[in-house]
């Protein structure tokens, strides 16, 4: 979608540029990058976008349809990883039904640092390695992994994003920045969320880089679900639906205590639980039916 127009990619690999029908043509909130959608083709050339299938995953940031797998993209340097972002990237796909891969990228600046951090998200329950642009590691792994899948890659600005699409998908160009050496922190390049053909097969959005991203609306209870080396030991809690916070006789808590849970992701899950809790249901002003 660019320019007032949508751009629709065939069954046969033709890229035609549409016009959207009716209802569609003043919300293009409506369309998202992803859609599958039926088409009209016009005798003069073009199509109009009659309507949009249901969809069977969608992602508000970034704004993509019908993705089956995320490739969440961390550099393990220039910038430095940012945890929290991380782990909300992953609670947002989960919660969207989307499998998921990190990607440490940049591994070559500091192995050490990408194996770390490559053991800590495994043991957490999550398909996570180091990838390097410069050496050629993890590339074909994460070919293979997004093979005959609609992808999605995202991540701060300045981790490799477009690098790591470069070098996976044969014959792309698409320009790339250098990490801003006053800030430290990634410039954006892409900046259209766009869905590109794979060679082995399936499609890959690419989207703009983003520094803020807010929780999916969840209910506190359903946080933990989202937190695969809960799953182990929450069984044994001795409350019933224990939030694995301040209750007592908690095995997610002892786990964490004995080692068995990174104690990082274990805070990060509390300051995202105390953030779930201050999101409180609009009160009605009596008589009124308005929200105050």
């Amino acid at each position: 979608m660019h320019g007032g127009f949508v751009f629709v990619r065939t069954g046969e690999g033709r890229i035609v540029r549409s016009t959207a029908r009716g209802r569609l043509k003043h919300r293009f909130q409506d369309l998202l990058v992803g859609d599958r959608v039926t088409l009209t083709l016009l005798p003069a050339g073009g199509a109009v976008v009659e309507s949009v299938c249901p969809r069977r995953t969608e992602l508000v940031r970034p704004p993509v349809a019908n993705a089956e797998l995320a490739v969440l993209v961390q550099a393990v340097r220039d910038p430095p990883p940012a945890p929290a972002f991380l782990d909300r990237l992953l609670i947002q796909a989960q919660a969207a039904g989307l499998a998921v891969v990190i990607v440490w990228n940049k591994a070559d600046l500091d192995p050490g640092r990408a194996a770390e951090l490559e053991a800590l998200y495994r043991s957490a329950g999550f398909d996570t390695w180091p990838a390097s642009t410069v050496t050629g590691e993890g590339v074909p792994g994460l070919a293979r992994a997004m093979a005959g899948r609609i992808s999605v890659f995202a991540g701060p600005s300045g981790t490799g994003k477009t690098s790591l699409l470069n070098a996976v998908t044969e014959g792309l160009t698409l320009a790339t920045r250098a990490v801003s050496a006053r800030s430290r922190r990634g410039r954006h390049t892409t900046r259209l969320t766009q869905l590109l053909p794979l060679p082995g097969g399936g499609l890959v959005a690419d989207t703009p880089g983003f520094t803020s991203l807010r929780l999916p609306p969840l209910k506190t209870g359903e946080l933990r679900d989202y937190y695969p080396e809960f799953a182990p030991f929450a069984p044994f809690c001795y409350f019933r639906g224990c939030r694995h916070d301040r209750e007592p006789s908690c095995a997610v808590k002892e786990a964490l205590a004995s080692g068995r849970i990174d104690p990082g992701r274990y805070e990060r899950y509390r300051l995202f639980l105390a953030e779930l809790d201050q999101v409180k249901e609009p009160r009605l002003k009596p008589g009124s039916g308005k929200d105050e």
